[in-house]
């Protein structure tokens, strides 16, 4: 048997691992596991693409909500050399398994290039802040106003110009209303209602990858140039004399 076929195998066998961690932490809870099957590969890379546009120069980058790893592995590839990665993740068992990722991968480079936190976003003080964040947090299993501070902070954490990136379900609202009753379909929408905001204000784009299982929509929000900020801030101060 020669490497390819050894090493492909061992990455089947990783997959389906966390294939099925998915499902049992699917059904341990639904709050902190959105979904009953890790990111597939054209989800992961539209996630990361801004990694990739920032050019070679060393980045700050976060991922928040990581499960098992699927679009972490992703990250590691597209780092640029020097740059750090925080990844963030609730789950204990998922975090766990995020850390043995972090240190068998072979992209992963020193302890402090890559740290695996076992937080809450919310509570998250690295002490800095981001060129890119990327979110794989289960928003519609949230109430509206968690998901009103995880995004405010999520734009808090960006550098100027830096970019978010998220996704979200297609179809989830009607399938919820179908299985889980008024409360929770009025809930979902009014966490609609709530990123729609932040679209509105900060979005640069969305797309929808059809062939993710299931098929999910990317958005990009991108917070105000330096240049802009500094527009703002001097357009504030000559209004204030």
């Amino acid at each position: 048997m020669d490497d390819w076929t050894t090493s492909h195998d061992r990455v089947l066998a990783q997959r389906n691992a966390g294939g099925w961690m998915f499902l049992l932490e699917a059904a341990r809870d639904l709050r902190t596991t959105g979904a009953v099957a890790p990111s597939g590969r054209a989800l992961a890379r539209l996630l990361t693409d801004p990694v990739d546009e920032h050019g070679p120069r060393p980045l700050n980058v976060l991922e928040a909500g990581a499960g098992t790893g699927s679009v972490t592995r992703t990250l590691l590839h597209r780092l640029s050399p020097g740059s750090r990665l925080d990844v963030v993740e609730a789950n204990p068992r998922f975090a766990a398994r995020l850390r043995h990722l972090v240190r068998t991968h072979p992209s992963a480079g020193d302890r402090e290039r890559v740290r695996v936190h076992h937080a809450y976003v919310e509570r998250l003080d690295t002490g800095r802040r981001y060129d890119v964040i990327v979110s794989g947090l289960p928003f519609t299993n949230f109430a509206p106003a968690q998901v009103d501070a995880i995004m405010d902070r999520y734009m808090n954490l960006l550098e100027p110009g830096g970019t978010l990136t998220y996704f979200t379900y297609r179809g989830t609202r009607r399938a919820r209303a179908l299985t889980a009753g008024r409360a929770a379909s009025r809930r979902h929408r009014a966490v609609e209602e709530v990123l729609a905001d932040y679209q509105r204000r900060h979005g640069t784009g969305f797309s929808t990858v059809w062939r993710n299982l299931p098929p999910a929509t990317v958005w990009r929000l991108r917070t105000a140039p330096p240049n802009a900020v500094r527009a703002a801030r001097a357009a504030g101060s000559e209004a204030n004399r």
